[in-house]
């Protein structure tokens, strides 16, 4: 007798803001309307993209790519600074809007969020219903888009907020769920990066129902622990709560690489993109941290880490990026290649700040 997937059922929408920082600056300033346009960079070719507008999007521009490749891909691309207080104002207001029919709301970043609207406050009953309503409210008061996936559980929500973006809505009902995991491509899984997808593609696994053919203990032979989860979730089962109260331990990035890294200069390339991802997500989640890890994986599969910690908490890239090439330059690369490498951020919070003394943070720069 198989596992039911789907009890209780319940009513899960994923609210996912519209190339949010772009969008807020298209919205404040006209003549950036109907560009291409990227939040952080430099026309100069200094720096990375943050955030790319759809128009920018269409030339191939990706937050985290630099701006110098930006400039090749859409020589009109236009770079602007970004306001991070002006975007947490506006997060704040959709959050009010979000609490307006449920108080079991689960903010993923400043821009997206998991909402749980089994039983609503204005007694609506209808999660297409509150979305849509969810939605119009973001796009009345404060004149932007947002697109929201509605089903039975977070994950198949979140792939579903994804669907005809921009202004997306898409609600996949119980009986739609077995049919849509089983349609998307393996890429779409959590957990699934380029490496894993890539092993995948190998062993002909292409889908959801590709993955679905293997049996639990195959799935865990081939992909360690992640096979647990991947087993549950093509059949539809995720039971993960929205969580009201998330206290974050850590925050960080890693990525691994198509080939062994083995000059240094490839590797700073690699950690300047990594370290834009832990910056956004930082910012997002509006956290400092004060402890700064380097995470080395060595083509040998050898595993070390390095950190540093400061006196005071910090989110800043450039002090990000310094350190993490700091830690790096002290350990022994002699003979070695790299595999992975990853930066993360953790002893978040307001200590009591020690005195130290400041480096001066050098040349590397986001927004030029």
């Amino acid at each position: 007798m198989s596992e039911p997937a789907f009890l209780p059922v319940r009513k899960i929408i994923h609210i996912d803001m519209d190339a949010f920082y772009a969008s807020v600056e298209q919205r404040d300033f006209p003549e950036y309307r109907g560009k291409p346009l990227a939040v952080g960079g430099s026309p100069t070719g200094r720096g990375v993209v943050a955030t790319a507008s759809y128009e920018a999007r269409k030339f191939g521009v990706r937050s985290a790519m630099s701006s110098r490749k930006a400039i090749q891909l859409c020589p009109g691309i236009i770079f602007v600074r970004p306001r991070f207080e002006v975007y947490k104002a506006v997060s704040t207001h959709i959050r009010e809007i979000f609490s307006r029919y449920t108080d079991l709301i689960e903010p993923l970043s400043l821009d997206e969020a998991f909402l749980d609207v089994t039983e609503d406050k204005l007694g609506i009953g209808s999660a297409l219903d509150i979305a849509e309503q969810i939605k119009t409210a973001i796009k009345t008061e404060l004149n932007l888009t947002a697109s929201a996936g509605i089903s039975v559980n977070k994950f198949v929500a979140k792939i579903a907020s994804d669907i005809n973006k921009p202004d997306g809505l898409t609600f996949i009902g119980p009986s739609k769920v077995e049919a849509f995991i089983n349609a998307q491509p393996v890429e779409k899984f959590f957990g699934v990066g380029k490496v894993t997808a890539d092993k995948m593609k190998r062993m002909q696994l292409f889908t959801g129902g590709d993955l679905k053919k293997l049996p639990e203990n195959e799935l865990v032979r081939h992909f360690g622990k992640t096979g647990h989860f991947f087993y549950k979730i093509v059949r539809g089962i995720d039971n993960r709560e929205v969580q009201t109260e998330r206290e974050t331990k850590s925050l960080g990035a890693e990525d691994t690489f198509m080939y062994d890294l083995s000059t240094i200069d490839e590797m700073h390339k690699e950690l300047d993109k990594i370290g834009v991802t832990v910056f956004n997500r930082l910012h997002k989640k509006q956290l400092k941290g004060r402890t700064i890890t380097l995470k080395i994986k060595y083509s040998d599969f050898t595993q070390i880490t390095r950190n540093h910690s400061f006196g005071s908490p910090v989110d800043d890239l450039d002090i990000i990026l310094e350190t993490a090439k700091d830690l790096l330059a002290k350990v022994d690369l002699e003979e070695k290649s790299v595999r992975l490498l990853g930066i993360s951020l953790s002893n978040f919070g307001e200590l009591e700040v020690r005195s130290r003394r400041s480096k001066d943070s050098g040349q590397l720069e986001l927004f030029g």
